[in-house]
């Protein structure tokens, strides 16, 4: 008898979408040349661990009654963007960059938590163990008590030992989570997703299938064994999670690691939380021990200079629900070519674009025959409407040649028709810049109640004019 020919599929790598046949573009996402071949099989059954899965259900009031204990990190920013530290049994997703920090603040926190007599296994596909016992040793807590070994050897070891951090070199899911049922650790940590596998699929490791499956095993566990599972993913070219959009779905928490590498400061974003806000954020320094937390970042982007200078405007932003200074820089210079251009760094280029065209149109500016670039100090990028006010002050200051005085800050949303709309949270925003110092401040017209020694500093406006108007005179 002649042998079934298997079943062959082509899956966009970049959403899913399965098809019978290839295609140049995927009809989901729009994504050219993202197909590939994948063999249909079938997929084994999950003999790695037992559950005992309960289908009886149970009310919400006797399923409350038990209070769930947060497990703090011991880095604080790291808590605060979580909401109070990692919830048992939650699956956590931390995405970022390549050489961004990820890995580091993952294993500071496995490192932290093993001093606690918290057991945890730190899983590495991409690193040797020689590798990792650098990278912790130049973290330099708890390295006395860290125990490094590969999947062949833990089965050996296991008996006799007595540390609270495992670290294994493994990429098979199965093996993994087996050591997992085994070991019982109150977290699991996995560097990366991508590098994960199972046997019972034919394709490659990192492919829509692959994470799609090791991803829905590490949930189960999780959900049935009361372990926290943290897992790192990497960021394509253009700015999103490697692997199916499906991923982002599956956990609880996704996390986000941003900044330029070549500055020293990051930022941690929580863009899903099913345990607490997405609004609050974390700031970090990279420096040579690894990474340092910045607990008080309100002055942090700020650059101190002898004299004024055209075209630098300080800006009053949020960073989650903590006020940080910024500051915006612009310049206007004459094009040489016959099409002027447009470059934004830090902030939406779009917006820029959109500002200009409200300069042009409401205070008469001929941006025609002029480049027009925008960089936001620091390597942070800003993404609240807040900044419009002064990225727009920026570019007239720059284009007038005029400086802003020394100890003004400025916030405030644009509109097309001109006016300038109120944002949140605008006391505390100019009290926080009051610390630092600086005494003249234009915002939006809105009721403020401020102590009194802001009593003559704050110029309330209502459109683009008045604003310049107040800043120029």
């Amino acid at each position: 008898m002649a042998k079934a020919k298997a079943k062959v599929s082509y899956v966009c790598q970049n959403c899913g979408y399965v098809t019978a046949s290839w295609l140049g573009k995927c009809p989901e996402c729009g994504t050219w040349n993202s197909f590939a071949e994948q063999f249909e099989t079938k997929v084994k059954e999950q003999g790695y661990v037992h559950f005992n899965e309960s289908s009886k259900p149970k009310t919400v009031s006797s399923v409350a009654a038990k209070p769930v204990r947060r497990m703090e990190t011991g880095i604080h920013e790291f808590d605060r963007v979580l909401g109070g530290g990692i919830v048992p049994g939650s699956l956590v997703l931390l995405s970022g960059d390549p050489g961004i920090g990820k890995s580091t603040i993952l294993l500071d926190a496995a490192m932290r938590f093993s001093q606690k007599q918290i057991k945890v296994l730190y899983v590495s596909g991409e690193e040797s163990e020689e590798q990792t016992a650098m990278r912790a040793n130049r973290l330099g807590s708890c390295t006395d008590s860290l125990l490094i070994m590969t999947a062949s050897e833990i089965g050996n070891i296991l008996g006799s030992c007595t540390d609270s951090l495992l670290i294994m070199t493994a990429s098979e899911i199965g093996n993994i989570l087996l050591q997992a049922e085994h070991e019982k650790p109150g977290l699991l940590v996995i560097d990366s997703i991508q590098t994960m596998y199972t046997g019972d699929l034919e394709t490659a490791a990192g492919s829509v299938g692959q994470v799609r499956e090791c991803t829905a095993r590490l949930l189960k566990y999780a959900k049935t064994s009361g372990t926290a599972v943290l897992i790192i993913g990497h960021m394509t070219k253009d700015g999103n999670i490697a692997g199916p959009r499906l991923l982002e779905h599956m956990v609880d928490v996704v996390l986000q690691f941003e900044g330029d590498r070549s500055y020293a400061y990051r930022v941690l974003r929580a863009l899903k939380n099913r345990f607490g806000s997405t609004e609050e954020c974390g700031i970090f320094s990279m420096e040579q021990g690894g990474l340092t937390e910045v607990p008080n970042p309100a002055g942090l982007f700020l650059e101190s200079r002898e004299q004024e200078v055209s075209g630098a405007v300080i800006g009053g932003c949020l960073e989650g629900n903590r006020p940080v200074m910024v500051e915006f820089q612009a310049l206007a210079a004459r094009t040489p070519y016959g099409m002027p251009r447009r470059t934004a760094v830090g902030f939406d280029y779009n917006r820029v674009n959109m500002l200009i065209a409200v300069l042009e149109r409401r205070m008469g500016l001929d941006f025609g025959t002029y480049d027009a670039y925008v960089n936001v100090v620091g390597g942070i990028r800003v993404n609240e409407p807040a900044a419009d006010l002064p990225v727009l002050m920026a570019l007239f200051s720059s284009y007038r040649n005029r400086a802003v005085v020394a100890g003004t800050m400025i916030f405030g949303e644009v509109g097309l028709t001109g006016e300038v709309r109120r944002v949140p949270a605008m006391e505390r925003r100019i009290m926080d810049a009051g610390k630092l110092g600086f005494e003249r401040f234009v915002v939006p017209d809105a009721k403020l109640r401020l102590p009194e020694d802001f009593k003559g500093k704050v110029i309330r406006v209502k459109t683009v004019e008045e604003a310049i108007h107040a800043v120029f005179g």
